[in-house]
Formats: C-alpha cells, structure tokens, sequence
C-alpha cells in the first residue's frame, strides 16, 4: 500500500543526520536561519549606527521575495557532492561501490514485493465486493440486514464496550437527543454524506451548498486499474445539481518506483460533470452592468468565478510538463501542496472509508483514527512558546489598529 508524498523541504533535510550530500543544505539554512533570527549586534560605538544596522537587516528578514530566492539558490546546491567521497582512497571507494550494487539488489527485490502487494489487494478487492454490493443494498433501502449479520454487529458492538454503562448512555442519550430521520426512513439517510464528513481531509472540502449535492450519494466504490493506479467511482441517484449517474476519479502510479519499492503518484484524471443550468456548485455567477460611453447602451456581462467545493475534486491539478517552460507557463506557487492534497484526498477515500464506511458513519473509525499517530511523529509542545505566538498575535492587531510598532523588535545594542 503506497505511503502519500511527502514534500521533501531544505529545513528537512538540513535537520536530518550530515552527510557529504546533504551538507549544502545544512550550510544554506544556517546561513537563512542566522538572518531570520532576531539580529544582534555585538559593539558599535554609535547608537544611531546601530540602530540602522539593526533596522537593515530586519527588513532584510521581512522581506519574503528575498527569503525565497535565497532559499531557491542554495536548494540548488542540495545533492551536489562535497568532495567528501571522492577524496576517500580508491580500495574505500571500491567497497562503497559494492555496497551500492547490495542496495540495487534490495531495490529490486522490494520492487517485487510491491508489485505482490498490490497483486493482492487487486484479488481482496474481488473478495471484498460482495460484501460492499450487499452494504449498498442495506444503505438504499433496498434490502434488510439478515440476522446472522445482526448477530454479527451486535457482537462486534460488545467487543471493546462495557455491556451495561453503555446501555445507560444510550437510555439517557435517547431521551434527550431528538433524531432528525422519521422512523419510516428507507435505508439509511445521508449515509455517504455523514461519513465523508467525519473523515476530516474530505470534510475540510465541503460546503454547506456540497452537502445538498451529497445528499444524494448512493455509493463510492474502488477499482484497481491494469496500469499501476486506482479508481474511486461516486454513485448518485437522481438529482437537481447533475446529470451524472456515476462520477469516476483514476489515480495512476508512474511505472518506476522508489528506492524503497513504494509507487510514485503520476497523475489524476476527474470525469466531467454535467452540471443542471444554474447549478454548478464550483462556480459562482456576478453580473455587472456596462455602458457603452459613445451610445450610452447598457448591457449586462456575467462573470464565471470559481468557489471552494468538494466537486472541484473531480478537476485535480495538473503538474506541468517537464519539457515546458516553467517561466511562460501559469504555475501556481502552491501547486506541490495541491498535488500532495489531492493526492491524499485519493487515499484516504480508498484506504478507510471504502472499507470502513459504517465506522466513519458512526464515528467510531475517529478514535481509530486518531490511535495511529505515532509517537515519532509528535513534537514536544511548549507553553512558553505558546504564550510568546500570543504576544506576537496582541502586536500584529497593534499594528492593525494603525500602531507604528514593528513586528520584531529592534535587537538591543552593547556598546563598549
């Protein structure tokens, strides 16, 4: 199962262990972070001078367009050779070189053991179907649970659950909480929409007007393709927004992989939704009235603006062609971070809601979720730096208000 990308940035890599390649790097960021740091000035006679020191070098700082080309001119430098290796006696260099030709064995070898893992999940997802096919059934209606999977869900309810203090909480949350679903309701409603929104990436995405549209979502399913990739198909039924009965997204790998034998993401391909007139969710409409100044007729002129939506995740961004010209082409600055959210958005429909739908309907897959954070993964959290981000919050609205206080203070000056 593939890992999602993960942006390899200079901070990164400076703070990973030094070796002969990555040494630019630890280079670049020292000398980035002693001008991002809040300057200090050891001895200067004068005063005035010092202040001006202080004052040049903090706008220097402030100044993101400078930051980003400097950070841009030593991100060239990461991956260069330090001479380090080259300057190790020819029987050392041998050794390493044998060592690589080790490594490219492993590589291939874990190559394999990708491909036989996704040749496995190809053939439980056949296994799987069925089970999916049947839970579709139950959620529109279609069809009731039989009672041996009422038994089953009933003993899975139990497993990790004290029998009677959940009983209580039950009793005492029927009482108060008044269902909004009448008791006749075919199926399950708003079943799809309920656990999309409860897995938190997706539901970052949707709006209040999205939410109308998913009403109607009957299913989402996943389909291994032949190329290295796969496919999430959006079932809807009848509705006002589209056309559109079933709304396909196909992921794909490129064919190589990485040295570790983890796939790499290529590219995203979306259908077309056949939007009703008048109600394209990704879009707004703004009409302006002009005149014309010569025969002073008027007419008016609509704008197509596009809005935060869930359906745009059927329009995935596009990397650009390596052969283009970066600098003709429309990039925009954050197209790594769409790329890497589409990307995850992909897999996280695939790898937990599909197979766990009922949990995210319930929110039972939340606690789940949350239990998988591992400890590696967690910083120390600090409440002095904490308060600290509150003072600098107090300056920035200072300085809203129309205060002239900087927001870094000038550094104090020693003086001989």
């Amino acid at each position: 199962m593939v890992e999602p990308i993960r942006s390899k940035r200079i901070n990164d890599l400076a703070n990973a262990a030094p070796t002969p390649q990555n040494t630019p790097a630890s280079i670049a960021n020292s000398y980035i972070d002693s001008h991002a740091s809040e300057p200090t000035i050891s001895t200067i006679e004068e005063e005035g001078m010092c202040h001006k020191a202080a004052a040049t070098v903090a706008g220097l700082v402030n100044n993101p367009a400078l930051i980003s080309m400097m950070q841009q001119k030593f991100s060239n430098l990461v991956g260069r050779s330090s001479g380090y290796i080259e300057s190790l006696p020819q029987p050392v260099r041998s050794r390493i070189t044998g060592l690589k030709g080790l490594q490219k064995d492993h590589s291939d070898l874990e190559t394999e053991f990708r491909k036989e893992i996704v040749a496995l999940e190809k053939k439980y997802a056949e296994l799987y179907k069925p089970l999916y096919e049947r839970r579709a059934k139950i959620v529109a209606g279609a069809v009731e649970p039989t009672e041996e999977e009422l038994e089953k869900g009933h003993a899975a309810e139990e497993e990790d659950e004290d029998e009677e203090d959940d009983d209580e909480e039950k009793g005492e949350e029927d009482e108060a909480f008044e269902s909004p679903i009448p008791a006749d309701a075919k199926g399950i409603p708003e079943f799809w929409l309920t656990a999309l929104k409860n897995l938190l990436p997706v539901a970052d995405t949707i709006t209040e007007n999205d939410e109308k549209a998913l009403k109607f979502l009957a299913d989402i399913q996943v389909e291994y393709i032949e190329q290295p990739g796969f496919k999430l198909l959006f079932a809807f039924d009848d509705n006002e927004f589209f056309s559109n009965k079933v709304i396909t997204k196909t992921y794909y790998y490129q064919d190589e992989t990485t040295p570790d034998g983890d796939y790499i993401y290529d590219r995203a391909i979306g259908d077309k939704i056949e939007w009703r007139s008048d109600k394209n969710l990704t879009v707004r409409v703004e009409k302006k009235k002009q005149r014309n100044k010569h025969t002073k007729a008027t007419r008016t002129v609509e704008k197509i603006i596009p809005v935060e939506s869930f359906f745009n995740f059927f329009s995935p961004p596009i990397a650009p062609d390596e052969d283009a010209d970066e600098e003709a082409s429309d990039v925009p600055d954050d197209l790594d971070e769409r790329l890497q959210l589409d990307y995850q958005l992909g897999e996280e429909i695939k790898d937990k809601l599909v197979p766990r739908a009922v949990e995210w309907y319930t929110g039972e897959a939340l606690d789940f979720d949350a239990e998988e954070f591992d400890a590696d993964d967690l910083e120390d959290y600090d409440d002095d730096d904490d308060e600290d981000g509150d003072d600098d919050d107090e300056e920035d609205e200072e300085d809203d208000d129309g205060d002239a206080k900087p927001k870094q203070e000038q550094a104090e000056c020693k003086q001989s």
